[in-house]
């Protein structure tokens, strides 16, 4: 009986917390809408400067009546699930925490902390660097029509657009989470540091492979993706084994 209503409050519990994730979602949501024009300003501002002073008047454009209003729609979802992904990582942690002991919260702790740091840098790095080379990479295959009768220009679509680099922001910003994951997995024992380093020739072509699928076809954002996973990947083998030594450490 006790079994059953410790599972029944446990049921409970995350009830409430999904529920009041989902009510600031939503709320984000509908803020984010008001302030759409702004937000598709933001993520559009890359290609607006990569194809400043080019001499060729740009445009984005939409080829179906409703394209720009769901576009404004999942730039809205886009922006209010960045912004509430701190806050459901709380609620998450309020959830667990109770069922854990001092030293479990505070071996935890730390990862509540720099899993949206590096999701913000695994965005920034698409958002200032990759999506602005990208793009020169992409309109480097322009043509004025000289060898091919008529000019071949770009005509970007704003869904088309705005998906590829919302889809970037966050293939980076989970991708940056290796780190996060293989720090857990040491500390539950399911790997140690030797593990990882035997296994590094592996994990270069699994990056690579990865960022194959992630990111759209060209080189630009596949080295841009896999280069940082690899030094991500080497930092994740300092840290499991600052983990080791600080366990050796306790259990001596």
């Amino acid at each position: 009986m006790d079994k059953e209503t410790g599972f029944i409050s446990h049921l409970s519990e995350l009830r409430k917390r999904l529920i009041h994730s989902i009510i600031f979602l939503s709320v984000l949501f509908i803020i984010c809408y008001f302030f759409s024009e702004y937000i598709y300003g933001f993520l559009v501002s890359p290609y607006a400067e990569a194809v400043k002073g080019d001499g060729i008047e740009r445009r984005l454009i939409f080829t179906a009546l409703q394209e720009t209003f769901l576009t404004y729609l999942k730039v809205s979802f886009f922006a209010a699930f960045f912004i509430t992904s701190p806050f459901i990582l709380i609620q998450i942690w309020k959830f667990i925490a109770p069922g854990l002991y001092t030293h479990e919260k505070k071996a935890i702790m730390p990862y509540l902390v720099i899993t949206p740091i590096l999701f913000l840098l695994g965005g920034m790095l698409v958002y200032y660097l990759i999506m602005p080379l990208a793009i020169k990479f992409f309109l480097s295959f322009e043509s004025l029509g000289a060898s091919t009768n008529l000019p071949i220009q770009l005509e970007a679509k704003v869904n088309e657009y705005l998906s590829l680099v919302m889809k970037l922001i966050f293939a980076f910003g989970l991708s940056f989470q290796l780190p996060v994951v293989l720090s857990l997995l040491a500390r539950i024992g399911v790997i140690n540091s030797v593990f990882l380093k035997e296994r590094r020739k592996y994990v270069v072509v699994m990056i690579f492979a990865a960022a194959a699928i992630l990111t759209p076809p060209d080189p630009i954002t596949q080295i841009g993706l896999a280069i940082p996973l690899l030094i991500l990947y080497e930092l994740s083998i300092f840290s499991v084994n600052m983990i080791e030594k600080k366990a050796e450490q306790k259990n001596a």
